[in-house]
């Protein structure tokens, strides 16, 4: 567990903006692009509109763009205009911060316990 208080708060905003349905499934459907463990280019990250996004989930453009601006406040993803268009990607190191909160570090592991 992370001993900075800052980081701390980072990740409870991107557990709580993940706790909204809409936005997890955002999420899911961007994070399918860098899968932990591999290299993410830039042009392969930027391959979802915010059009793609929105398909299948039966929700206004409004609230669309509003659920993105939750994720983008609380660090899970990227925005770019590109003229009309808006492209949304993560950053392959949100990836690891979060995988990072659910794999405790090794001497944890090996100590027996934890601090709290």
């Amino acid at each position: 567990m992370s001993n900075n208080r800052s980081d701390d708060q980072q990740l409870a905003e991107m557990f709580k903006a993940l706790g909204n349905p809409h936005r997890l499934l955002i999420f899911q459907r961007l994070s399918r692009c860098c899968q932990p463990g591999t290299r993410c280019e830039l042009e392969q990250a930027i391959s979802f509109s915010v059009g793609q996004l929105g398909e299948g989930l039966k929700i206004a453009p409004s609230t669309l763009s509003h659920h993105l601006k939750a994720l983008h406040y609380a660090g899970l993803i990227e925005m770019e205009r590109q003229g009309k268009r808006v492209n949304c990607w993560i950053d392959p190191g949100v990836l690891k911060q979060l995988s990072g909160f659910f794999d405790p570090p090794t001497e944890l592991i090996n100590s027996g316990g934890c601090d709290v």
